[in-house]
C-alpha cells in the first residue's frame, strides 16, 4: 500500500472509514489485508485507499457512490474477511460512511 494520500477525483465521492483495535494474534491477518486491498482496487467505483495502524488502526477507502460501497460489502471474499475479522482479528471496530463534499491539499502526490 502506498504511503501517499490517495489520488481521488474532485468531490463529491464517498469515504468508508474503518477504525479497529486488533487482537494479539495474526492468524493470517496480514495476508488477508493485502488481498483485500488488491481486490478492492479491482471493484467498479473504487477510487483509492489510505491506512495507518498504531494501537488504533484507521483505513479509509474512497468510492464513487453508495452502490459501489454496497457491492464491495457483499463481495464474496470480502464477506469472508469480515467474518474472520469478527471471529479472530478485531477486539473492536467501527465503520463509518461519509460523503466527501470538499477537499484541499498541500504537496499533492
Amino acid at each position: 500500500m502506498s504511503s501517499l494520500p490517495a489520488n481521488t477525483p474532485p468531490p463529491p465521492y464517498y469515504a468508508v472509514i474503518f477504525t479497529s483495535i486488533r487482537t494479539e494474534e495474526d492468524n493470517g491477518y496480514g495476508l488477508m489485508a493485502e488481498r483485500m486491498v488488491e481486490l478492492a482496487a479491482q471493484q467498479p467505483g473504487f477510487l483509492g485507499i489510505e491506512s495507518a495502524r498504531d494501537e488504533l488502526g484507521v483505513t479509509v477507502s474512497y468510492w464513487q457512490d453508495l452502490e459501489s460501497i454496497q457491492r464491495w460489502k457483499q463481495q464474496v471474499e470480502h464477506r469472508e474477511a469480515q467474518r474472520l475479522g469478527r471471529s479472530e482479528w478485531y477486539a473492536a471496530y467501527k465503520v463509518r460512511i461519509a460523503k466527501v463534499e470538499r477537499e484541499y491539499s498541500f504537496g499533492d502526490s
